[in-house]
């Protein structure tokens, strides 16, 4: 799965969207990439609440901490029993509801790769079942859960987001390690369900998805 999302909403639309309760004079990114900041909901003593947190937990290697560099980005995670998750998973303090609106997979040849966009044709505002932590060298990071690709998403990535229904957010959030990896591996959103959206846009173009930008003007 690339490491590329887009939330074309007002922080007011997603405060509502998902219950919660801006926690500051906030505003979300548009585009959001790896090392970026975004706007997660959180849930802390039955508060659910929006914070600002980058995406992508540390990740320092041995070879990185001999030659002094600082540490890299881990924004998907994909291996439950990867050791660098092992202990986040596991505990229901670490998750979190990611907002998005599009999600972004390069395409075409290397070289020339343009942006196709993902989108769920029936959620406005789609939510990313994500893990959530502050850490010591990156302060507040999160990290969403990846799955097997659908058939729409396929033929730019055989990886995509693990969706969630507006029901299944308190289950995520609360939920065991079992619910954890059922709704990683079961089916994922159905390819009906999601817009595909080509564009002639170059990969680091920075460019948003065009039909969302009478959505954008009024933001």
């Amino acid at each position: 799965m690339s490491r590329l999302h887009a939330v074309m909403a007002g922080v007011e639309e997603i405060a509502c969207h998902f219950d919660a309760e801006p926690s500051d004079a906030l505003s979300p990114p548009y585009e959001v990439i790896e090392g970026c900041p975004h706007l997660v909901a959180i849930e802390n003593q039955g508060r659910r609440m929006l914070k600002r947190l980058s995406w992508g937990f540390p990740r320092l290697t041995r070879e990185m901490r001999l030659s002094g560099d600082p540490p890299g980005r881990v924004g998907l995670v994909a291996d439950l029993t990867n050791p660098m998750w092992e202990q986040i998973v596991v505990d229901p303090r670490y998750r979190c509801l990611i907002p998005l609106t599009h999600f972004g997979n390069p395409d075409g040849p290397p070289g020339a790769m343009t942006r196709t966009w993902f989108s769920v044709k029936d959620q406005s505002i789609a939510c990313w079942a994500g893990f959530c932590r502050s850490t010591p060298e990156l302060g507040p990071v999160y990290a969403g859960m990846t799955m097997d690709a659908n058939a729409a998403v396929m033929p730019t990535n055989d990886r995509m987001p693990v969706l969630l229904e507006p029901h299944e957010y308190a289950l995520w959030l609360h939920g065991s390690i079992s619910d954890v990896i059922e709704f990683q591996f079961r089916a994922p959103f159905a390819a009906e369900r999601m817009e595909v959206l080509k564009s002639e846009d170059l990969w680091r173009s920075g460019k948003l998805p065009t039909i969302a930008q009478p959505q954008l003007d009024l933001l």
